[in-house]
């Protein structure tokens, strides 16, 4: 399904969802203790920010994240040493049967945004633009050199992405390449700690190509980190139009095209901005869900509650990506 569908159906759903998942939490219920969450590193940015502002919302609350690849996050919850993950994909029946049978867990699963994989280069390189099928062919090694894209430039491509068990790296490889193979498997591909390395190395090195998830690149949040957090508490409960429609020009950021006969073929690229992650015209795009086992008493599930009401998901929309309870509105976009 397109993602224009999904959040259609999202928004159309809003004044539904405001009286159940948004209602606020009294003070002092359920929203005390600590608890922990554990998140693909990838959305490191978003989860910080949440855990900042519930806790300053809810003082006896304490969240405490575990930052990891997706398969350690998931292998946790299902060995029950969390009740809460972050991750890009659902659990299995069987994995949601097995929590029931062998821990009495009920599993809930919500989506909470619908994230896009960006492609960065350095200020300095002048490719501005690759096809879906250049990217699967840089991904295999078929275009190795910077000269079979844009220029004279015989430069090896060096691909960077954050670590091999990513849901970023995950994504990538199950788009474009071929079962069994990794992204390591590229001679010219380095794996990097986390994202906030790859951003480091693109801006200092012309040849590489970094693969990261456009959360890290709105420039919306980092400015709001400026602001003090009461200041961002208000806004963040504020009903109005905001939408972040700002990438940061520190690195560029890649169009990306899909000519099909769909679409006629069409050769024009997007930018991952909100609007055309929500059109579909922007193709890397996956959705983002929370899943907890926490029971309705306690602090993980207010948690859980906030994120999916609406300061929660308006902090997703500080990031660049897509929230999915959010109804949306295109303003500004270049």
């Amino acid at each position: 399904m397109r993602i224009k569908q999904l959040a259609i159906c999202a928004a159309a759903t809003t004044t539904l969802a405001a009286a159940v998942a948004c209602s606020p939490i009294k003070k002092g219920e359920y929203a005390k203790g600590s608890a922990t969450v554990y998140c693909d590193e990838g959305f490191k940015t978003i989860l910080d920010e949440e855990i900042q502002v519930f806790e300053f919302s809810y003082p006896e609350a304490s969240i405490i994240p575990f930052y990891v690849s997706e398969q350690e996050a998931i292998d946790k919850f299902l060995a029950d040493k969390t009740q809460a993950i972050i991750v890009t994909r659902e659990l299995t029946k069987d994995q949601i049967k097995y929590m029931k049978s062998k821990f009495k867990r009920v599993v809930r699963t919500n989506c909470i945004a619908v994230d896009a994989v960006a492609l960065i280069t350095n200020k300095e390189n002048p490719v501005d633009q690759l096809s879906l099928q250049e990217i699967g062919d840089i991904l295999s090694g078929k275009i190795s050199r910077w000269s079979q894209l844009a220029g004279s430039d015989t430069t090896a491509i060096k691909i960077v992405f954050d670590n091999p068990g990513s849901s970023t790296v995950s994504y990538m490889r199950h788009q474009f390449l071929p079962a069994g193979t990794q992204v390591s498997d590229n001679p010219n591909a380095f794996g990097q700690k986390n994202n906030a390395q790859v951003l480091d190395l693109v801006k200092k090195d012309p040849n590489a190509l970094g693969i990261i998830s456009v959360s890290w690149l709105g420039e919306d949040l980092s400015a709001a980190k400026n602001i003090p957090l009461d200041r961002r508490v208000e806004d963040y409960n504020t009903q109005n139009d905001t939408i972040a429609s700002e990438l940061t020009t520190e690195v560029n950021i890649i169009k990306v095209s899909n000519p099909t006969e769909k679409n006629d073929f069409s050769p024009i690229g997007y930018k991952p901005y909100q609007a055309y992650i929500y059109s579909g015209e922007y193709p890397l795009y996956r959705k983002v869900y929370m899943i907890s086992s926490a029971s309705n008493s306690t602090v993980l599930h207010s948690f859980y509650t906030f994120i999916t009401g609406f300061a929660g998901q308006k902090i997703i929309t500080k990031t660049g990506i897509l929230p999915f309870h959010f109804p949306q509105r295109v303003v500004n976009l270049q």
